[in-house]
């Protein structure tokens, strides 16, 4: 991906830009609007507001609204270009299928209470905000084709070469996008999948996530401590999940395409939410050698277990399971145990691939991913099932069947474990293995004291009869 720069400016296109000029009007009303463009917002700098013929503006395909359809339809067929009205189109297609609910109320919304807030636009009339707006007004000229109202659209037009402060770095318009169109004010969010391949792409393109959140209003006056929160939230549930999903489509030999993961909130066979808690549930724990030591799971193992798992997001529905995303909540309780981490594992040596008379039509030509994925899912319904099933009976059975004796069994087993070689304690966990150390030496004693006062309790007992 090329970097950018603070400085490098967006290339305006002068046929456009002189259409839009040509062609705009200063009808709307309010005629000014502040907009958070570079510091005019805390200047409290007003700019005009146009009224523009919709037919002339355009969608970027650089919208985090659409960022997976963008990737998987460039890594399926071709560059998309902004400027092709073939691809304006498929731009169309995307952001219309993103969310047809919000689209509607969308829509709602114009007819009864008209354009309230400017759109954004460069001045050859590419959109930065409003991309649903245009979207909406175009499908409300077809159902009133003789409204005038809803052929032009409100927007605030961005400098251009000439004018005063010059156009816009390609920066300035990812964080135009991200005061706009990622924080929560009370509109419509991103669907959470697109919202985490926008913010790698920004981080990418020289945004880095620190600068991201301090550029976003809801984050200003938090402690350094909250800040690092949040930080840490938005790692846990965009960025670590997304590289998760990066894997699981390197597996299958689908890298970048991403509708095949969802397409949306109204995408039902979406599997974004089982990456969130695989990630939260499994991954960080499979990744911190402490924690991973902990629930008993050998290095070479994790390879394993993450091929299962993520087997079992791939099949998605699994009958008696519920969510798939709720089986990757059980996990890490299910492969801390021993016998259930082996039935876990048998998962992982299902082939990944079908016979090739099962991915292809009767032309010979390849079938959707999301299609194979429902074959592939139909052919191994049955083990996959039969393993799960294995492994929630067998933890429940020993579960329940937990007695004092099992559990002195597992801890003896723990403590003499092959890895408990403590000159392997990091010095930064000295203290936190000293006070272990001293917690396990108090139990043992009173075990030991509980066990001798119930022994002398039963002899007791036997010297009465």
């Amino acid at each position: 991906m090329t970097q950018i720069s603070t400085y490098k400016v967006r290339e305006i296109i002068d046929d456009f830009a002189k259409e839009i000029a040509n062609k705009r009007r200063q009808t709307a009303k309010p005629t000014k609007a502040i907009v958070d463009f570079r510091n005019e917002r805390s200047s409290n700098y007003e700019r005009d507001v146009w009224e523009v013929p919709t037919t002339l503006l355009r969608f970027r395909k650089d919208n985090g609204r659409i960022a997976s359809d963008v990737l998987s339809f460039e890594k399926n067929f071709r560059p998309l270009s902004e400027i092709d009205e073939e691809d304006q189109r498929e731009l169309s297609k995307f952001l219309l299928n993103k969310d047809l609910q919000k689209t509607e109320e969308l829509k709602n919304s114009l007819i009864h209470g008209g354009q309230r807030e400017p759109a954004i636009i460069t001045c050859d009339g590419f959109l930065i905000n409003g991309n649903r707006r245009k979207l909406a007004l175009e499908e409300l000229q077809k159902q009133f084709p003789g409204e005038e109202k809803y052929k032009y659209m409100k927007v605030v037009i961005l400098p251009g070469q000439g004018d005063e402060g010059g156009s816009p770095t390609l920066k300035e318009i990812e964080q135009i996008e991200n005061r706009y169109q990622l924080q929560s004010d009370g509109k419509a969010e991103y669907y959470n999948f697109d919202r985490a391949l926008s913010i790698r792409r920004k981080i990418e393109s020289d945004i880095p996530l620190e600068e991201q959140l301090r550029d976003d209003p809801n984050f200003v006056n938090l402690s350094s401590r909250e800040f690092k929160k949040e930080m840490k939230r938005i790692e846990d549930e965009y960025l670590g999940p997304l590289e998760c999903v990066d894997r699981y489509l390197n597996m299958l030999d689908r890298d970048g395409l991403y509708d095949t993961v969802s397409r949306g909130r109204d995408d039902h066979e979406g599997r974004w939410q089982a990456f969130i808690d695989y990630h939260n549930y499994v991954h960080q724990k499979l990744s911190d050698e402490r924690k991973r030591v902990e629930i008993g799971i050998e290095e070479d193992e994790v390879g394993q277990i993450e091929d299962a798992a993520f087997k079992i997001i791939r099949k998605r529905e699994i009958p008696t399971f519920g969510k798939v995303h709720e089986i990757m909540r059980s996990f890490p309780k299910w492969i801390s145990n021993e016998d259930i981490k082996k039935e876990i594992i048998k998962i992982s040596e299902i082939s990944d691939n079908l016979p090739t008379d099962q991915t292809v039509d009767r032309d010979g030509k390849e079938l959707d991913p999301k299609i194979i994925d429902r074959i592939w899912g139909g052919e191994h319904e049955t083990e996959i099932t039969k393993h799960l099933r294995s492994a929630r009976d067998h933890y429940e059975y020993s579960h329940i069947a937990e007695t004092p004796i099992t559990l002195l069994e597992d801890a003896l087993k723990k403590l003499n474990h092959e890895k408990m070689d403590l000159r392997s304690i990091h010095m930064s966990d000295n203290a936190k293995a000293r006070e272990m150390i001293v917690g396990i030496r108090e139990r043992i004693k009173d075990i030991e004291h509980e066990f001798y006062d119930i022994q002398k309790s039963i002899k007791r007992g036997f010297d009465k009869s």
